[in-house]
């Protein structure tokens, strides 16, 4: 049965090794398409590049982590990348956008700035958005009201009502690996009544492993690897049926439909 990877940076070093090995475990296992958000102007190319030689899609949009480090002028550069590419069908999304509340040394006001210009820019450009949140939700709502798009809430951690706000503005909520720790009560019990057409699955890889793959701070410092990749999707998605009570097909026909619905450039890619 096929599943999509909403959001998986396989750009990022820790594949540079066996990226091929990596794409061909994810086909295996029956990941067919999978979403590579940009972070930054610096890996716009690189995204983009990656999508086209594997088959897959991508976003360009520029992360609230790294705002600190980028120039206004690429707000400018991104503006430019969406229209030099308005007609690669690969291009699916502006992402990964957003605000982060969790680490504080970096200028919120600039986060703010950079994540409402980044809305008006997918607006302008007809595409939905790859939004991160962490401690933010409320933030986020604010200019999602004033500059109405649509898209995934990735990875999301919020409340249930922020939820059910986030849903009735047309977004879909990311679940990925933290889904299966007993411990994350919140985002398990989102992830058991949200209504069926509003969640996609993603894996964030390298990031976010599911909890076979969890390496505590000592194991990681003695040399064990905690790397996710998009072949543990499926095992992350019998979460999700577990919780729900549904088949796992159930789930990878639901999920689809779901992430076509959030990314509709991906039906074509999937014709």
């Amino acid at each position: 049965m096929p599943w999509i990877d909403t959001h998986c940076h396989l750009d990022a070093s820790e594949f540079d090794a066996d990226r091929e090995g990596v794409v061909q475990r994810a086909r295996e296992a029956g990941v067919t398409q999978i979403v590579l958000p940009a972070v930054g102007v610096a890996n716009f190319d690189s995204v983009r590049a990656l999508a086209h030689r594997f088959g897959f899609a991508y976003a360009l949009g520029i992360h609230p982590l790294c705002v600190d480090r980028a120039q206004d002028g690429d707000l400018d550069a991104l503006r430019a990348a969406l229209s030099a590419h308005r007609d690669d069908p690969r291009l699916v999304a502006v992402g990964e956008i957003g605000v982060d509340h969790f680490i504080e040394a970096i200028d919120r006001a600039r986060q703010e700035r950079f994540y409402a210009e980044q809305l008006e820019l997918a607006r302008d450009a007809g595409l939905p958005v790859l939004v991160h949140v962490r401690r933010s939700a409320d933030t986020l709502l604010k200019h999602l009201r004033r500059t109405p798009v649509r898209g995934i809430v990735h990875a999301f951690n919020g409340s249930a009502q922020q939820a059910q706000i986030f849903i009735e503005l047309g977004f879909k909520l990311g679940f990925g690996g933290a889904m299966t720790f007993d411990r994350a009560l919140q985002i398990r019990r989102l992830a058991q009544t949200v209504p069926a057409d509003a969640f996609v699955l993603e894996t964030d890889a390298p990031d976010i492993p599911p909890h076979w793959l969890y390496r505590t701070a000592e194991q990681r410092a003695a040399g064990e690897t905690s790397r996710n990749e998009p072949a543990e999707l499926p095992r992350i998605a019998a979460t999700m049926a577990e919780l729900r009570g549904w088949t796992l097909e159930q789930t990878a026909t639901q999920s689809v439909a779901n992430a076509h619905a959030a990314l509709p450039r991906l039906v074509a890619l999937a014709d």
